[in-house]
């Protein structure tokens, strides 16, 4: 463990794993679909257990999803200590309801399971950055150029050096999480530093890493088997 990290800080890595599929033309959730011999969400825990053994899980599955995630959690994860929560029909409301089962003083980490290709380096980069600066959010510089585009139509460009592309763990406090968590939901709240900054508090970036993408589609399945196939 880090030692920027206190040993008695409880650690909780709270796994949004709410995806039904159907962006992947899958009737199987992509937090299941395999990656080399294991699912998904297996290769993510895997990267948090190497960061720090001891961590706990806080694992958000769909209702209907719910019996087949146990199932190959405990498959392969038989000791570990893991708590499953029911997903909302946002993203919100699904980390609202891991929030429930994460206690007050721990550090939480908010990771998308389907990122299964982050590295313990940064999960312990966020970690540190989070218990010195009170959050942490990992991001990338944009690669492309980048255009906005208003309600009328009209777009404009600007400058992609000032633009960072967004990924997690997002780390913070858990009663400081929980506490603007408490708020009703907004439509501008897509992850947790936007409800995090909605109430006031300053967003600190991590240097995030190219390989931890998001499996959205079925091209991103093709691109992490290559990542995987370099270290």
């Amino acid at each position: 463990m880090a030692d920027t990290v206190p040993n008695t800080l409880p650690l909780v890595a709270l796994l949004v794993a709410g995806g039904s599929g159907t962006r992947m033309n899958s009737a199987v959730p992509k937090q299941f679909m395999h990656l080399g011999r294991k699912p998904l969400l297996l290769h993510t825990m895997d990267a948090f257990i190497k960061a720090y053994p001891a961590i706990r899980f806080v694992i958000v599955l769909p209702q209907e999803h719910r019996e087949k995630g146990e199932d190959i959690i405990r498959t392969s994860f038989p000791m570990l200590p893991v708590t499953i929560a029911t997903g909302g029909a946002t993203r919100f409301e699904s980390v609202k309801n891991g929030l429930q089962h994460v206690p007050d003083g721990s550090l939480v980490f908010v990771h998308d399971a389907v990122r299964c290709l982050v590295s313990p380096e940064l999960i312990i980069r966020c970690a540190e950055t989070a218990v010195k600066y009170g959050s942490a959010v990992p991001a990338i510089e944009a690669k492309d150029s980048i255009r906005i585009c208003d309600a009328q139509g009209n777009n404009h460009m600007i400058d992609r050096r000032l633009v960072r592309m967004v990924q997690t763990p997002q780390v913070f406090e858990s009663k400081a999480l929980k506490t603007v968590f408490a708020s009703p939901y907004q439509s501008s709240f897509t992850d947790e530093a936007t409800v995090w900054e909605a109430f006031g508090n300053p967003v600190h970036l991590v240097e995030g890493e190219e390989r931890n993408i998001k499996i959205t589609h079925p091209s991103d399945l093709n691109i992490a088997e290559e990542w995987l196939a370099r270290v």
